[in-house]
């Protein structure tokens, strides 16, 4: 997809970027997309119910640690440089993701299989937390103003190709394997497979130059001496990251993880859908979807993040329950085209809030503070209110036995979301980044 006006070296500085976030998010998601066979390997079988719970419980440390991995690398990626501290998040995601496909179950090490899992989250979380930021930052300080939003959308995709990603290699060792040698030990390929793809791609990151807005700034004497504190102690500074979280990227969160992870639990745990069935279903519903990261990217060029963004989470705040009714409508007797589609608008909505939330972060903060600004309120949206989604919605089905109770949660952030954004936020598509 080339651009007559692309800069010189611009797919170079998107490819690497990308490539390497496309594995971190891989290595992140497998852990929610394994997490009914996880559930069983680490938690006692008496009670499988909540054994899948506390493994979601699990899952959301890793996104509630997330914040905390932003301040710590964000505070290197604006002192040292963007380039060098997402080389760091690769190697520590990749790590500890090879080490979760060698940790004994609970039958062999009792309670320390769960605690070790745990601490593996954790490290995921603290280097994701790291990685998106400057990824994004990284290719928005090499892209031309004018079509930020559409360069950017490519970052933006790889969350949902690492899930993509990891979906496909789970189905492919499942069919290859069997299911039942698949969930006795093969569910531990792909997790040892990442190690592979990280040496890949450090190796490609590694020749890449610094940012030339970084580089800049660096020379010039411009850097911030403590970030942490322009960030988030300056008043006006710690105004827009509060803007940013309650007025954007809360609600993106919910609906990132509503229409593709609790989706994706739903049709397992609730609609009954067989688990090959149903991670097929989000696998086709996310590849028709992947596309429209770039349109409403570029398209947030010419009409502003403020509205994509927003008109996403009024749409799935009006349209959940209707479309979740369906899907138990067509789960039995079971109508996949019609799963897919009703997968496929949630997925949707999912491109409207974040094909454009990346050009949105990046220009709210000068150059100096810009790596460690937008990766808080991004990791706290998407790691905390995002994050917790599919814990939150499925301990409210569970306690309330309504099946359509966990809607509520996401429905209400996105309402709150809109909201907020509506009122507070500024339409910042044509600032210039070089003049920060």
């Amino acid at each position: 997809m080339s651009h007559p006006h692309a800069p010189k070296g611009i797919w170079k500085v998107i490819g690497a970027s990308s490539a390497g976030t496309l594995i971190e998010w891989y290595d992140f998601y497998l852990f929610g997309s394994l997490a009914t066979i996880l559930s069983a390997h680490f938690f006692p079988g008496e009670n499988p119910t909540a054994g899948f719970l506390k493994t979601l419980a699990i899952f959301a440390s890793g996104f509630v640690v997330r914040p905390f991995g932003a301040l710590v690398f964000g505070r290197i990626g604006d002192l040292v440089g963007r380039k060098y501290t997402f080389l760091l998040t690769l190697v520590l995601m990749g790590g500890s993701t090879f080490l979760i496909g060698l940790l004994p179950g609970y039958a062999e090490i009792g309670v320390l299989a769960p605690l070790a899992l745990t601490v593996l989250r954790l490290v995921q979380g603290l280097a994701l937390g790291g990685e998106y930021g400057g990824a994004a930052t990284y290719v928005a300080e090499h892209t031309p103003d004018s079509r930020r939003g559409f360069y950017t959308s490519f970052i933006q995709t790889t969350a949902t190709l690492g899930l993509f990603v990891s979906l496909g290699v789970i189905l492919f060792c499942r069919q290859q394997l069997g299911k039942d040698t698949f969930e006795a030990w093969g569910w531990r390929i792909p997790f040892l497979l990442s190690i592979f793809l990280v040496l890949i791609s450090y190796y490609i990151r590694v020749q890449m130059e610094e940012s030339p807005l970084f580089a800049k700034a660096k020379s010039a004497g411009k850097l911030s001496k403590n970030p942490l504190t322009e960030s988030f102690v300056h008043p006006e500074n710690r105004r827009l990251v509060l803007i940013a979280l309650f007025g954007a990227v809360a609600g993106q969160g919910v609906v990132w993880y509503t229409g593709q992870f609790y989706a994706l639990f739903f049709l397992q745990r609730v609609a009954k859908v067989e688990f090959v069935t149903a991670n097929l279903i989000v696998v086709y519903a996310l590849l028709l979807a992947t596309p429209f990261f770039i349109f409403f990217g570029s398209l947030s060029d010419r009409l502003g993040r403020k509205p994509i963004i927003l008109a996403g989470c009024l749409l799935a705040a009006f349209l959940y329950v209707p479309i979740y009714q369906g899907m138990m409508r067509f789960a039995d007797p079971l109508n996949q085209p019609m799963l897919v589609a009703l997968v496929f608008l949630q997925v949707l909505f999912v491109t409207m809030v974040y094909g454009p939330i990346a050009a949105f972060l990046v220009e709210l903060f000068p150059t100096r503070i810009r790596y460690t600004s937008m990766s808080l309120p991004y990791h706290i949206g998407n790691g905390v209110f995002g994050g917790l989604t599919p814990y939150i919605a499925s301990s409210l089905v569970e306690k309330t036995g309504n099946i359509y109770a966990g809607l509520a949660y996401p429905i209400s952030i996105a309402v709150l979301t809109v909201i907020i954004g509506a009122l507070l936020i500024k339409e910042r598509r044509h600032v210039r980044l070089a003049d920060d």
